[in-house]
């Protein structure tokens, strides 16, 4: 059935999506890539790996400690790891890698809208030989001070080492920051520090300067300063996906890489200016956004607000069909 949504999904954005050409896939890393492992069929989280260029670790959106590291030259899978030393997963929706070099992974996901008293964040070490293996994982519970939520994006900063967790919610989720480290004996307490719209993945800049946050429909970049959101984002041009779930930086922050849920799903590049937060994401050639001709601006906003108004209906739909089952 999650297959049936994601395909709905995937049948409104094409009324949206403008002729284009598909960029070749090749033997260049950190360009668009279809993940082509039959096991990955439900992407909910990239982040790009530290240790080895053009590897992007993922994973399904399940209840098997399964961390996938996928080739973006190839798009095939050249290490799976599994993670021992913590419980069975409830429901892992994000993943980052941290200033340490490690790879967090949240577990949690909470489709009955806030009905777990806690989740929980696993941790390990960047394994620097990419092949099969089991990894030992530290696992965290997590609280948040406000109450329980449901939340599908996590995010370190890359100099702090702080974890945020976004919340998602139709009306609009919270930002919230985690203690200064990690207590694996305790319960970490995470407190709200801002407001972001429905987001399903974040990501901090290599350099901690900027965050990203995706929805369904639409990703914002913001200024970060502070432990805070210093502006109210530069609304960036994300490709159209049938269940939009993943985003991260290139590890050279000169792009975005957003990811989707769904058997064969496409990562699709979408490059950056090299100016601040302020300026809009340039398209390249080949499925990323390029810059409006002259004039085009308001057809090209215009064409953004009808693909909001379309999309949101089918956005319901998928919800509420969800959530139906899964409370069925």
């Amino acid at each position: 059935m999650r297959s049936a949504l994601c395909a709905l999904g995937a049948a409104a954005a094409l009324v949206l999506l403008p002729a284009a050409h598909a960029r070749a896939e090749g033997q260049e890393p950190d360009r668009d890539f279809t993940i082509e492992d039959p096991r990955i069929t439900e992407s909910s989280g990239l982040a790009a790996s530290r240790a080895h260029p053009g590897v992007y670790w993922t994973h399904n959106d399940q209840d098997a400690p399964l961390i996938y590291g996928v080739d973006s030259r190839t798009g095939k899978t050249v290490a799976t790891l599994t993670m021992a030393g913590v419980g069975t997963p409830r429901d892992m929706e994000a993943i980052a890698v941290g200033p340490d070099g490690d790879i967090y992974v949240g577990d949690i996901g909470d489709n009955r809208d806030g009905t777990w008293d806690h989740v929980w964040i696993y941790r390990f070490p960047e394994p620097k030989t990419l092949k099969d293996q089991t990894v030992k994982a530290r696992q965290y519970v997590v609280k948040y001070a406000d109450g329980a939520r449901n939340a599908e994006a996590l995010m370190v900063h890359p100099k702090t080492g702080r974890v945020y967790i976004a919340s998602k919610n139709q009306k609009g989720g919270g930002l919230y920051a985690g203690p200064e480290h990690l207590s694996p004996s305790g319960t970490n307490v995470f407190r709200r520090v801002d407001d972001v719209p429905w987001v399903t993945d974040g990501a901090f800049s290599p350099d901690g300067d900027r965050l990203v946050l995706r929805g369904y429909f639409s990703a914002e970049e913001y200024a970060w300063k502070d432990g805070r959101l210093a502006d109210q984002g530069t609304p960036i041009a994300a490709p159209f996906q049938g269940q939009a779930e993943s985003v991260t930086y290139t590890t050279d922050g000169s792009a975005f890489m957003f990811g989707s849920e769904g058997k064969n799903s496409r990562v699709v590049r979408v490059d950056r200016t090299s100016g601040g937060p302020s300026e809009e994401p340039t398209r390249t050639p080949g499925g990323t956004p390029k810059p409006p001709a002259a004039g085009a601006a308001e057809g090209e906003k215009g064409n953004v607000t009808v693909g909001f108004l379309v999309l949101a209906g089918a956005t319901v739909l998928v919800v509420g069909v969800k959530r139906l089952l899964r409370r069925g």
